[in-house]
């Protein structure tokens, strides 16, 4: 079966849930849907029927028991509400699932709960009050898309954001049992249709089960249609039955409809990975695949964050076009995905601070670029807002003159620090080498080191920036050197205070331990990193340029604006020619060429045929000066790809990814 995906949404907020929270006539209270005149759960026992119907019904506590390591269980959800359901299913996981067992949460949720809704629902069970906290902390804006969050060391859930047919449609992932929930057929009729049970059926694995607390003829046609088998079973409470099932054999997405060269290749197994390469892109891959109880020996020919990942401030910073499209969504779910990551990482901030950003609009043009991007993507402003030159003034601590947007919950990063935590971590084998040749074994692949040593592994992931496609298989992948330098300024007493990121030409950064950081010069095609005056001269000018009563009281302050009293830092960055990062299993290069060359006659065409990969080998690259926001969404997705795990980003977004693309790109256009 072949298929296609259904068009991403427009990068907007969604519609929260509003709730009437009044109480009937004997005196029970539960939060009622304003949206559909429906409860969230039972008045009498909402906890009760959960356990009944969704986790008594797909059978959950023997299942769970006999759970082995590996990939995890995975359950989807149609309509998240409250969360209780879920956090019954991880409390129910705790109590019954082996120690090295995971958990892998699925659910959509077209009207989302605010954060104080969702917590006041969960109080009304204390004991699942640390659960609830978990999921109350990371709970993220309501913004269609894919969030994930990590409940614990085990048990991540990934809430899909959106109508519940469209983001099942979306997903890439199969599904263990599914809690067909969302409130009553009569009350919401636009979720029950058969784009859903059909949905449900091609993500399923064989055997997966089901249950929903309805048996109205329209769930259960359509769930037959669908290919599921279904039986009434005793109800709780007032539901006298409820419907339970499975489906045998799921139709499969074996290709891609209109794009098969991204058809995912087949799963290899892998107990020991290789990643080359130990700046932010290595260490948040290496960081994904150990938490998965995955062997990790993480190489580099230097030390954690010595490249271009070494800096001792960096900003966490995306830069969205003014119309959508794939790169913004890309890059506003990797902002929010690492916003969370970081939280969960380091609740103290101590090794990055969401102290907020203003990128300012310079020029006329970029002030009317700024508009019409506000006026195509209504976010939430607790994300993203416009603001005028006094209210940025105000955010920043210091006057500014241009209007821009502000981004409250960015700000930066201490990325050398990051690095090396990271890559210290349990489960984590750092090992200081350069790897000079990859090679294809029977068993996975051989890595040759520059000191006559060799390692052998199950899959490698390449991550090392603009050596990434230095490797044979690689080599056919398009990566540019781009040459960046930051300034740094010791900041004597009582010099004045920068509240937040301001960006415009460049970007400069609050001190940190007294020394202000800002920058950085972009030179394409020149690798060199040796400290260079002029570079310091241009820092100087842009931080001038962009806000200049800063400038000027840094002088009064006793602060020497000039190159020589600068201290600095010089990098190398590596970008795709399209700017998005390269995130997936690396191509057959070669192979490509020949089964896709009749798109260099028409680039209409679509040969049935998938493409050939090079097996068990990935690469993460290309981030170039976003990789903050990018590198670790990018390794939760190689991860994923890699433990056979639902992905964190919509189909179309992880072909947008694929390393594959330009090969495409240019047999398009004939070279």
């Amino acid at each position: 079966m072949s298929a296609s995906p259904p068009t991403l949404p427009p990068l907007a907020g969604l519609e929260t849930a509003k709730l009437d929270w009044s109480t009937n006539d004997l005196g029970e209270t539960a939060p009622l849907s304003a949206q559909f005149d429906d409860v969230y759960f039972s008045r009498q026992d909402g906890r009760t029927e959960t356990e009944h119907v969704f986790l008594a019904g797909n059978d959950l506590s023997n299942r769970f028991a006999s759970w082995p390591a590996g990939r995890p269980f995975v359950i989807g959800e149609t309509g998240f509400g409250t969360g209780l359901n879920m956090l019954c299913a991880w409390a129910c996981f705790d109590a019954h699932a082996p120690s090295a067992a995971r958990l892998h949460l699925v659910s959509t949720e077209r009207y989302p709960l605010s954060r104080e809704d969702i917590e006041r629902a969960l109080s009304a069970w204390p004991t699942l009050a640390s659960r609830a906290e978990r999921l109350v902390r990371q709970w993220p804006q309501p913004v269609a898309g894919v969030h994930r969050l990590w409940l614990d060391e085990r048990v991540t859930l990934d809430l899909h954001f959106g109508d519940a047919a469209e983001r099942l449609q979306l997903l890439e992932g199969e599904v263990d049992a599914w809690f067909l929930d969302g409130f009553a057929p009569s009350k919401n009729p636009d979720m029950w249709r058969p784009e859903l049970f059909a949905a449900m059926a091609s993500r399923s694995r064989p055997g997966a089960t089901f249950a929903t607390f309805t048996c109205a003829g329209i769930v259960k046609r359509g769930l037959a249609e669908a290919g599921f088998t279904w039986r009434k079973v005793p109800g709780v409470g007032r539901k006298r039955e409820i419907l339970t099932g499975h489906i045998a054999e799921p139709p499969t997405l074996a290709l891609r409809g209109s794009s098969p060269w991204f058809t995912p290749p087949p799963r290899r197994a892998a107990r020991h990975v290789a990643v080359i390469g130990a700046g932010i892109a290595g260490t948040s891959m290496a960081r994904s695949l150990a938490r998965r109880g995955l062997r990790v020996t993480l190489l580099d020919r230097e030390a954690p964050g010595a490249g271009g990942s070494g800096n001792r401030q960096g900003v966490l910073y995306i830069k969205l076009a003014a119309d959508p499209n794939d790169h913004s969504r890309f890059y506003l779910a990797g902002l929010q995905h690492t916003l969370r990551w970081l939280q969960h990482l380091d609740p103290g901030h101590e090794l990055w601070s969401p102290c907020g950003l203003l990128q300012l609009a310079m020029t006329d043009r970029e002030a009317r670029r700024q508009v019409r991007f506000l006026a195509a993507h209504r976010l939430p402003q607790a994300l993203l807002a416009g603001v005028d030159a006094d209210t940025a003034t105000q955010q920043a601590g210091v006057e500014l003159d241009h209007s821009g947007l502000s981004y409250p919950a960015a700000g930066w990063v201490r990325p050398g620090a990051l690095c090396q935590f990271l890559a210290s971590g349990p489960g984590v084998d750092f090992r200081r080498g350069e790897v000079t040749a990859l090679d294809v074994t029977q068993a996975g692949w051989k890595l040759s080191l520059a000191d006559g040593e060799a390692l052998e592994v199950d899959q490698v992931v390449i991550a090392n920036a603009d050596t990434a496609n230095r490797f044979a298989p690689t080599h056919g992948l398009t990566l540019q050197v781009i040459r960046g330098q930051i300034s740094q300024l010791t900041l004597p007493e009582g010099a004045p205070a920068l509240y937040r990121v301001v960006c415009g030409g460049g970007y400069v950064t609050p001190a940190l331990d007294g020394v202000l950081t800002f920058g950085a010069t972009f030179l394409p095609n020149d690798a060199g990193t040796a400290i260079r005056e002029d570079d310091h001269a241009a820092n100087l000018a842009e931080l001038e340029k962009g806000l200049p009563a800063f400038t000027r009281a840094l002088r009064e302050a006793g602060v020497s604006l000039d190159p020589a009293s600068c201290q600095g830092r010089a990098s190398v960055r590596a970008a795709s020619p399209d700017k998005s990062p390269y995130a997936g299993p690396v191509p057959d290069v070669a192979a490509w060429r020949k089964d896709y060359a009749v798109l260099a006659k028409d680039a209409t065409l679509r040969p049935a045929v998938a493409g050939r990969h090079h097996p068990g080998l990935w690469i993460s690259a290309a981030h170039g000066a976003r990789g903050m926001a990018s590198a670790p969404l990018c390794a939760e997705l190689i991860a994923s790809r890699i433990c056979d795990e639902p992905l964190p980003l919509e189909w179309p977004l992880v072909d947008h990814l694929h390393p594959g693309r330009r090969v495409l790109r240019d047999l398009a256009r004939g070279k």
